[in-house]
């Protein structure tokens, strides 16, 4: 869970520049804000992903449009080792979106670290609460069982106006799951030869990404043939 702290610590002012003597921050290597909705399940979260290059941050602090810092990190004591790489922060699942997006409003979001080599970092990056359309299931069908573990193609209805795709295809107990990004013109997607057990269930999602980042997911479940049943 993502704590809300006071806002703007004295560090902050710092970053932004109070020590003139100071280089110039440089940019995140990834720093970035997006609204997250499981349509299935009727929540979203909102995530933050950071990355602070080779010698890892060892301070971090975000701050909302409205002034707030949302989030703070600073590293202990590291003995010369060095800071931490890279952060995911989410906020809990909520079914209450709109609460969750006036705790966390549009607009564009400060991000302000420095690196265990005392390099300064600093960047912007834009939250939108538009989210995009979902797609339907076709193949397999939602729930489908007696599904062959070999040349299956996962296909789903196209959305209009988005970035990419997301596909995963997941089974827990084992420990195995498969993650791709397709291209927006693409609906269809070969599951690997190999990668598909008989007689087991497996959890599918299918996301859209906007072109602002947002993902709507969409998740079923589907059983494989058991051992030399035909499909």
């Amino acid at each position: 869970m993502l704590a809300v702290v006071p806002l703007l610590s004295g560090w902050y002012g710092l970053a932004l520049g109070a020590d003139k003597e100071s280089p110039s921050p440089v940019p995140f290597t990834v720093a970035s804000v997006r609204l997250e909705q499981n349509a299935t399940d009727r929540d979203a979260e909102v995530v933050f992903e950071i990355k602070g290059g080779a010698e890892g941050l060892t301070k971090l602090t975000v701050i909302s449009p409205d002034g707030r810092t949302v989030i703070e990190f600073t590293a202990p004591n590291t003995s010369g080792l060095a800071g931490i790489q890279q952060f995911r922060f989410e906020t809990p699942e909520h079914r209450d979106v709109k609460r969750l997006t006036t705790a966390y409003p549009e607009g564009v979001y400060s991000f302000v670290g420095a690196t265990a080599a005392g390099e300064k970092l600093n960047n912007k990056s834009a939250l939108s609460h538009k989210l995009p359309a979902t797609v339907s299931f076709l193949l397999p069908g939602a729930g489908a069982r007696g599904v062959g573990v070999r040349n299956l193609k996962v296909t789903w209805t196209p959305v209009k106006n988005i970035a990419a795709y997301i596909i995963k295809i997941e089974q827990p107990k084992a420990g195995v799951n498969l993650t791709s990004t397709l291209p927006e013109a693409m609906t269809t997607f070969a599951v690997p030869d190999g990668f598909l057990r008989a007689g087991t269930e497996y959890q599918l999602a299918i996301g859209t990404v906007s072109h602002e980042g947002n993902i709507s997911f969409v998740e079923t479940t589907f059983t494989t043939a058991g051992e030399g049943v035909k499909p």
